[in-house]
């Protein structure tokens, strides 16, 4: 990733965070207020929520300082792994504030603790919470999408989330009102709670597959083999690598040329191939090309890491 577009990842994560900040802030505390007004455990719950969103913006605006720094002799990668991290502390803070929801409603049912009415002023929260986060969600995912940020698109699926959980609320407070049944104002706040759950462990192991250099996606390996067998004289691509790093892929690839080569010669392939990876897969970071003399024994041996096309032919007949 070159200066220039590493400087606009940075600007846009950091303006995605500032429109999250504020926004939850402000719908954060109207939901309080208005909950607690309107003696709607779950408006209040859904506020509390809001509040954590303002935790996950002032995070996000942490990390895009962070990102923005270039390698040094600690992190030579550059420090791209700090959004996959802060995204996972995200992942825990969108878990919690599912699980106090879920048992705080589950209390308060088993408890009765519940208001005898359900105001209507808990159904315009409601509504202002729908409308509110409709418009930060889609906020984040346009400079998600406009900074390549799983970080920032992980928020963008929370506020979506956050969409659902208050359409939740606003049919419990609606039908609670109308019917005259506070009680199916906590039951929605629990069933709301866990839909974020849901989402939170989700979020979660996607992360960690990262964290832990992993990669879901074969078509980016099928991309791969195909980019570099497209350089003329280069065959049998094998021992590939792809892993994830804030958006960008760092890959390893060995593949094999003719054995009187120079070289100069094979280095020559070897940058082409780069090339060739680098059309098919933009958002590539760095590309290391091992270069083998064609049928050297070296492959044949077990390898104990990486994938070749077999690997993917595997994969299709299962």
């Amino acid at each position: 990733m070159d200066v220039k577009n590493k400087d606009f990842k940075t600007h846009y994560i950091r303006v995605a965070g500032i429109f999250a900040l504020f926004g939850n802030a402000v719908l954060a505390i109207t939901k309080i207020i208005l909950g607690y007004t309107s003696s709607s455990m779950a408006v209040v719950g859904d506020g509390i929520d809001s509040s954590t969103d303002v935790l996950i913006a002032i995070v996000t605006l942490f990390v895009s300082t962070i990102v923005s720094q270039p390698g040094d002799k600690q992190h030579p990668w550059g420090h791209g792994r700090a959004e996959t991290v802060a995204t996972m502390l995200l992942a825990f803070i969108i878990f919690y504030a599912g699980s106090q929801l879920f048992f705080t409603s589950i209390n308060r049912i088993i408890s009765r603790e519940y208001s005898a009415e359900i105001s209507k002023i808990a159904i315009i929260a409601s509504l202002i919470s729908i409308a509110g986060k409709a418009l930060l969600a889609a906020s984040q995912f346009f400079f998600g999408k406009l900074a390549d940020s799983e970080m920032v698109k992980a928020n963008a699926l929370n506020m979506k989330s956050d969409i659902i959980l208050s359409a939740g609320v606003l049919t419990g407070t609606t039908v609670s009102s109308l019917f005259k049944s506070p009680v199916l104002d906590p039951i929605v706040a629990a069933l709301v709670g866990l839909w974020v759950i849901k989402n939170a462990l989700s979020l979660f192991s996607q992360m960690n597959l990262e964290l832990m250099d992993g990669n879901a996606d074969s078509s980016l390996y099928k991309k791969l083999f195909d980019a570099a067998t497209s350089v003329k004289g280069v065959e049998n691509p094998h021992r590939a690598r792809i892993r994830k790093m804030a958006g960008s892929y760092d890959i390893d690839l060995d593949v094999e040329v003719d054995p009187e080569l120079s070289i100069y010669e094979a280095h020559e392939l070897s940058e082409l191939v780069e090339e060739a990876i680098r059309k098919e897969l933009p958002e590539v970071y760095a590309v290391m090309i091992h270069v083998e003399p064609k049928d050297s024994c070296l492959h044949q041996r077990e390898e104990e890491f990486g994938l070749n096309p077999k690997h993917l032919e595997n994969e299709t007949e299962k």
